[in-house]
């Protein structure tokens, strides 16, 4: 869809930029360091017996996909059986396993996990230099010069949309500032019967999905400068930007009414059918939201997906990166197996295909699910690699402002509809001062 905004004019450009933490999973993790130690086989040698995958995808295995992908697996080595564990609440429960040796033999490593921990709990997979020759997205779980995981696939970061809506609210060109993008939320609120915008507070994790749009200033740097910056929540920042109009879109009262009430499965299908606009995530939704609108009879073709609205010399600019990385436990009894199902998973598997998402192997093509930035010619960035990975995690656990997570988010959205004391001047001002103290600690 071209987007033509009916009787207003466009004002300048401003605006902002897989996954980490939750300040309550990095308490759990950081009581788990004593109690992991390694098995001593390495992941050399013929794959053979019986391993255990964890997976978040539990959609995945109640439509059977994950039969297939097991059945080429065992096909190819038939000498191992592969038995696949889907967790709901993946994030708090596997940090929570991260405490025993329980914790599969293949698995996606939880957000919570820091760099300077993936030795602890993985399995190493070999050089990061040498493997950057055949994978994107390397740089998240990379310790010392080695790699832990593995990325699924990748990720573009942007807001999924139901371009009927959005027509019908008269808005037929995209939003390229933080203000044309309000102006378009309140042209849908005024003329639509639909809710602008959703924040799936409650379930909390989307709201992470915020912070996975950094870089969309095209600057490659952002981790880095936000770690030498000791007020990031000040006008001009990315984080400021990013944090202001999710401040301003609930002020506004463009989201729904009542955030404590939302659900997440229930989301995709009100934003398939209209009921609701827009929201913020990355772009492994895109297939998931045109599924609910198979669904509910709803046309998947109205599954929009555009870039943050922010633009560069006239170019919007698009963070990728990969999804969860899926590694080998450290205690495994079959790490040859475990890792030939990591690496058939990422380089064989149609998961990233199915997924609608990149490819994290070098050179693959761009997925269809993707056309929407094509037609925009929205430019992709690659973060670089922070000088120490681990600064950033650490500096955000002091701070206790969890980027990725949820938390800080919600108190925000809680401030910006009247629910706690404060505006956004003043959380602002305790944010900076919480990340300025953390920078003095982590350096002293």
């Amino acid at each position: 869809m071209t987007l033509s905004r009916q009787g207003r004019h466009r004002s300048g450009d401003q605006e902002m930029a897989k996954k980490h933490i939750a300040i309550a999973g990095v308490a759990i993790s950081a009581l788990l360091l004593a109690g992991c130690s390694a098995n001593n086989q390495s992941t050399d040698g013929k794959p053979s017996g019986e391993i255990t995958v964890l997976t978040n995808r539990t959609d995945l295995i109640k439509d059977k996909t994950f039969d297939g992908y097991t059945a080429a697996f065992e096909k190819l080595y038939p000498d191992v059986t592969v038995k696949v564990q889907g967790i709901t609440d993946y994030e708090n429960e596997v940090t929570t396993r991260l405490s025993t040796k329980n914790y599969g033999d293949v698995l996606g490593i939880p957000a919570s996990v820091t760099p300077d921990q993936l030795p602890q709990f993985f399995e190493p997979l070999g050089d990061t230099a040498q493997l950057k020759d055949k994978y994107r997205f390397l740089n998240d779980k990379s310790f010392d010069g080695k790699q832990y995981g593995l990325p699924t696939f990748g990720n573009a970061n942007g807001i999924v949309y139901n371009k009927r809506v959005w027509k019908e609210a008269g808005v037929t060109s995209l939003p390229t500032t933080p203000d044309e993008f309000i102006a378009d939320l309140k042209l849908i609120k005024s003329k639509t019967d639909a809710i602008p915008y959703y924040t799936n507070y409650k379930d909390g994790w989307p709201l992470g999905s915020w912070q996975g749009q950094q870089g969309f200033s095209n600057d490659a740097n952002v981790v880095s400068d936000r770690d030498t910056n000791r007020a990031p929540w000040s006008a001009g920042s990315e984080q400021y930007t990013t944090d202001a109009l999710l401040y301003n879109v609930v002020h506004d009262g463009l989201s729904e009414p009542d955030p404590t009430t939302t659900a997440w499965e229930g989301s995709k299908g009100m934003l398939a059918t209209g009921q609701v606009a827009s929201a913020v995530l990355g772009s492994w939704a895109i297939v998931q939201f045109q599924q609910a609108a198979k669904d509910a009879g709803a046309d998947p073709a109205d599954i929009g997906f555009m870039p943050m609205p922010y633009q560069v010399d006239g170019k919007f600019h698009s963070t990728i990166g990969g999804d969860i990385n899926v590694a080998v436990n450290v205690n495994s009894k079959n790490k040859p197996a475990a890792r030939a199902w990591v690496d058939w998973f990422t380089t064989q598997s149609t998961f990233a295909a199915d997924s609608g998402a990149l490819s994290s192997v070098v050179g693959s093509p761009n997925p269809s699910t993707l056309q929407d930035f094509t037609d925009a010619d929205v430019q992709y960035v690659e973060l670089n690699a922070a000088d120490k990975p681990s600064l950033d995690s650490d500096i955000y656990n002091k701070a206790q402002i969890d980027l990725f997570g949820m938390l800080y988010r919600q108190k925000l959205i809680d401030i910006a509809r009247g629910a706690a004391d404060g505006d956004m001047n003043s959380y602002f001002a305790d944010l900076n001062k919480q990340w300025a103290d953390a920078i003095d600690s982590v350096k002293s």
